[in-house]
């Protein structure tokens, strides 16, 4: 060996400490690989950059976490193309309250939608209600049908969750212009808790909700192997649990939607993140077909 060691001009003590660290980064893989792993377990579509900023590992930068992810299999596959959910009504008696609006707290605008799960050979439509400016889901059902009285469940959810009786016309709810959301309960139920009701044009104007079904869907739900509707339910409830209290948001400075809401509270309201909706409207006398709305936070 110490020939060996002479032609290659390497020392014996070279050698081993060479070794030692093969060995020592290839034990820090496995830790890192079983971290993914049981991440995957709560989080099983969640990426491998947001899964690298939520786990902050030690001794590994981020651009080497993701390789690793990549050789180890943890790749997301692409799922489902969409499914028609809205149906929605020809009515100007709701318009889009959220043009240029500022928002700096919870319980100030809300927005709905429908999405739906294929699950046991058949559809389920998951009704979602979510607090934009925490993004917290405060409401939500299940059912096989869309017909309006799923959505007065998840409605009724929210209504409890946040515990007010009345907003006095402080909080908008916002939703497309699905015929569920204009139904007289639904509408009445909004104007007795003094909710102001707020419907948008077209999809492009309620993109947060657009992308709260994505991650419960995409990211959740079709990646389990459900065999009951007890345990579709069940993952359900689950699902929305870690979505509010385990999952962070890079828009939320990387708290979960229930500890950014606790971190604002002993923040003045005039010195918190300010959430900023802007829309391009087309001029009255100048109708453009090509209207593009911009939503930013």
């Amino acid at each position: 060996m110490n020939m060996i060691y002479l032609m290659c001009e390497l020392s014996k003590q070279a050698h081993h400490q060479a070794l030692y660290r093969i060995k020592n980064e290839h034990e820090k893989e496995i830790v890192f690989t079983r971290l993914m792993e049981q991440t995957r377990e709560v989080h099983p579509g969640m990426g491998l950059r947001t899964m690298y900023e939520m786990l902050e590992p030690e001794d590994i930068g981020r651009d080497a976490f993701i390789a690793l992810g990549l050789r180890s299999g943890f790749r997301l596959m692409t799922l489902d193309k969409p499914v028609r959910t809205t149906y929605s009504i020809k009515t100007n008696r709701f318009r889009n309250l959220l043009i240029e609006k500022r928002f700096t707290d919870v319980n100030q605008i809300w927005s709905s939608d429908t999405t739906y799960l294929f699950c046991l050979g058949k559809y389920y439509y998951l009704v979602m209600i979510m607090d934009i400016y925490s993004r917290r889901i405060v409401g939500y059902n299940l059912a096989n049908h869309m017909r309006a009285e799923s959505n007065f469940d998840a409605l009724k959810m929210a209504l409890l969750t946040r515990g007010i009786s009345h907003y006095h016309n402080m909080l908008i709810h916002h939703s497309d212009k699905g015929s569920q959301y204009a139904s007289d309960l639904y509408t009445e139920t909004l104007d007795e808790h003094g909710i102001l009701i707020s419907m948008c044009e077209e999809v492009y104007e309620n993109t947060h909700i657009e992308r709260l079904n994505e991650t419960i869907k995409n990211q959740y739900m079709n990646r389990w192997y459900i065999t009951s509707e007890h345990e579709l339910n069940e993952k359900i409830k689950e699902t929305i649990y870690t979505y509010n209290y385990k999952r962070p948001h890079h828009s939320l400075s990387g708290f979960t939607p229930i500890e950014y809401e606790n971190h604002i509270r002993n923040i003045p309201l005039n010195k918190r993140e300010i959430l900023e909706i802007y829309t391009i409207q087309k001029e009255v006398n100048e109708p453009d077909p090509n209207q593009l709305n911009l939503f930013i936070n």
